[in-house]
């Protein structure tokens, strides 16, 4: 019989043994005693400190005030009543809350780094199963046997000898990194994005810079903790170099592009665009791909590459203000300065309309049917919708024309019969 073993059958036999210890009932009490009393201070944490969105320190105060506090006042009831009490159930309830607040506090940092995932919620229980196994392991003693069960099945990969205990601590270990590096870039993230000062096109570089950079430095401090040798990833990295050069080139290009966008500033969120036939808001820049949104809905997702090698009209680029106009005709016997003055009568009393530049009214064409006016008007918002304000305009301008007797005119055709016309010179004749 091995050690591990013989600690495991030590600690089941010194909890049998309190078990039947008449003291045993106070080691009990004294336990609730502390549940209860964190419980309490947990509850009047949260109700002095209640959680916010943005207020990360009280997000975590909520979920770890139970067990931090339970876990104090139980080692506080340990130390003090160890030597007088049998205590066996006292130690291993401080090892249960110590699980229960690195299980909270890996859910926590997970939700943090991976905000809206579906699946944390369907894995939340198979992770807090893993550590608190775990943990039930060191507490019996028999996590040393389950290592070396482990480290027996050995194999190599080159010259680097591995064996199956190293893969999974390695796994392990590169997930944790990970998950707190997308958490410190979440907090980065957090605080970039409520400098208003800063331009929104650096604060996102400077949101995915921070990402790439501590999501890199986390699985080499990882796989250098475990004991992989960092030359192993050259091949990877050749071959990676490789693929960039020949298969990835498009992908490498619009990475490229989206930081070139992102930081010459030539393309920002809210600005209204026109690429080809698409246009509409920007909604979205990452580092591929930028989305734009159409009035009517419709999303157009554009790769980076294209905005920079191809010409795109930009309606906001250094100026919010964007000019509007819509067209009909009179006729010819109208008051054309009382139709102008209508026209521009009904832009005015508009609220999205700007004073300055004002309204104006140009005559455009001698049309067959009608005289042509054009009423060209400004706004400041064109991402709250162009056609719902020039639609309200020309409902002003039907009724003012109506009520002042404006004609529209619509085109007109005088039709002759020509073959009618000679059949009856023929009867005359």
């Amino acid at each position: 019989m091995d050690d591990s073993t013989r600690q495991a059958l030590s600690l089941i036999g010194k909890l049998l043994a309190d078990f039947r210890d008449p003291l045993f009932v106070w080691q009990l009490a004294a336990l609730l005693a502390c549940l209860v009393l964190a419980w309490g201070i947990a509850r009047w944490w949260r109700a002095t400190h209640p959680e916010t969105a943005t207020d990360r320190f009280r997000q975590v105060g909520s979920r770890l005030a139970f067990p931090l506090s339970a876990l104090f006042l139980v080692a506080v009831a340990h130390t003090a009543l160890k030597g007088q009490l049998p205590v066996s159930v006292l130690h291993v309830a401080m090892s249960l809350l110590a699980s229960m607040a690195l299980v909270r506090s890996v859910v926590y940092v997970l939700r943090q780094a991976f905000p809206g995932a579906s699946w944390l919620t369907s894995w939340e229980r198979l992770i807090a199963t893993l550590v608190w196994g775990w943990m039930a392991l060191y507490i019996t003693d028999l996590a040393p046997l389950v290592i070396d069960s482990l480290a027996q099945f050995q194999f190599s990969i080159g010259k680097q000898q591995l064996n199956l205990w190293l893969i999974l601590s390695g796994l392990v270990t590169v997930f944790l990194t990970v998950v707190f590096a997308l958490w410190v870039a979440g907090v980065i993230e957090a605080r970039l994005m409520r400098m208003q000062t800063l331009d929104g096109n650096l604060r996102i570089v400077g949101v995915r810079v921070a990402k790439a950079l501590l999501t890199v430095i986390a699985v080499l401090f990882s796989l250098s903790m475990v004991g992989i040798d960092m030359t192993a990833l050259s091949v990877f990295t050749g071959a990676l170099g490789v693929g960039l050069g020949f298969g990835l080139q498009k992908i490498a290009s619009n990475y490229v592009s989206g930081f070139i966008i992102l930081l010459d500033r030539s393309i920002r969120i809210g600005n209204i665009v026109q690429v080809g036939a698409d246009s509409g808001v920007v909604n979205q820049i990452t580092t591929r791909y930028t989305v734009i949104r159409h009035p009517g809905g419709t999303e157009f997702i554009v790769p980076n590459e294209t905005l920079i090698s191809s010409v795109v009209q930009n309606q906001t680029y250094s100026d919010n203000r964007l000019r509007l106009s819509t067209t009909l005709g009179v006729a010819y016997n109208s008051d054309l300065e009382l139709a102008m003055r209508l026209m521009i009568e009904a832009a005015q009393a508009q609220p999205r309309v700007l004073v300055d530049p004002p309204p104006a009214v140009m005559l455009t064409q001698f049309a067959d049917s009608s005289i042509n006016l054009e009423l060209g008007f400004w706004v400041l918002d064109p991402e709250n919708g162009k056609m719902n304000v020039v639609s309200e305009i020309n409902l002003a301008i039907w009724r003012a024309f109506r009520q002042h007797g404006v004609e529209i005119p619509f085109p007109q055709r005088e039709v002759r019969l020509l073959q009618a016309t000679a059949e009856n010179d023929r009867s005359a004749m």
